[in-house]
């Protein structure tokens, strides 16, 4: 029986173990010194039409996109992405047009081309075939970065428009675990997408 009775005023009075009075006097009147003006936050507004310009831009002239999105250092990348398959295109195409010349000179019976005694008409025929699917490839490859080009220009300007800042906290923080009535431990991670 006594230790029922114990047991039971520990029950009714262990809640009132942790309160404690609070010793940061709480002020009932909130004071507003002045109004502050919406007008002088500096927001960037959301633009709606920036990845559409961005990529109109880019498809108009490729690398415009992206110094309209200020990534200047991307501009000679671009030129150099679509520059590299269109000097292949350019040379595979020259070459493949010198191996059809010879080879239509042999079959017209001319025996005055570049390659008499190098080449036989099957090697010629050989060539033009190898130096056609490169240009092809190199057209397919110019084409397709230009397509990126425009694609990239377009994702960043729709990433331009998050603003993510550096603001991010990492803190240690404890808990009260009402339950038990002990303090626990943890890690907080604070992420703020304004």
């Amino acid at each position: 029986m006594k230790n029922t009775i114990f047991i039971a005023i520990v029950i009714c009075f262990v809640g009132n173990i942790f309160a404690q009075n609070d010793s940061i006097p709480v002020n009932e009147e909130l004071q507003f010194d002045k109004a502050v003006d919406s007008k002088s936050f500096e927001a960037n507004p959301f633009d709606a039409n920036a990845p559409a310009k961005a990529a109109f831009y880019s498809a108009v002239l490729p690398g415009l996109g992206q110094a309209y999105n200020k990534s200047y250092w991307k501009i000679p990348l671009v030129y150099l992405a679509i520059g590299t398959p269109m000097y292949f295109y350019f040379d595979n195409n020259s070459k493949y047009n010198r191996y059809r010349d010879a080879y239509k000179s042999r079959l017209a019976g001319f025996e005055n081309d570049e390659y008499i005694g190098i080449l036989s008409d099957d090697d010629l025929v050989e060539a033009q075939k190898l130096f056609r699917e490169n240009r092809d490839l190199s057209l397919l490859l110019t084409i397709a970065t230009y397509i990126l080009n425009i694609i990239d220009a377009n994702v960043e300007a729709h990433l331009n428009q998050f603003n993510i800042s550096d603001d991010l906290s990492l803190r240690p923080h404890q808990v009260q675990n009402f339950s038990t009535g002990q303090q626990a431990f943890g890690l907080s991670l604070n992420l703020k997408l304004n």
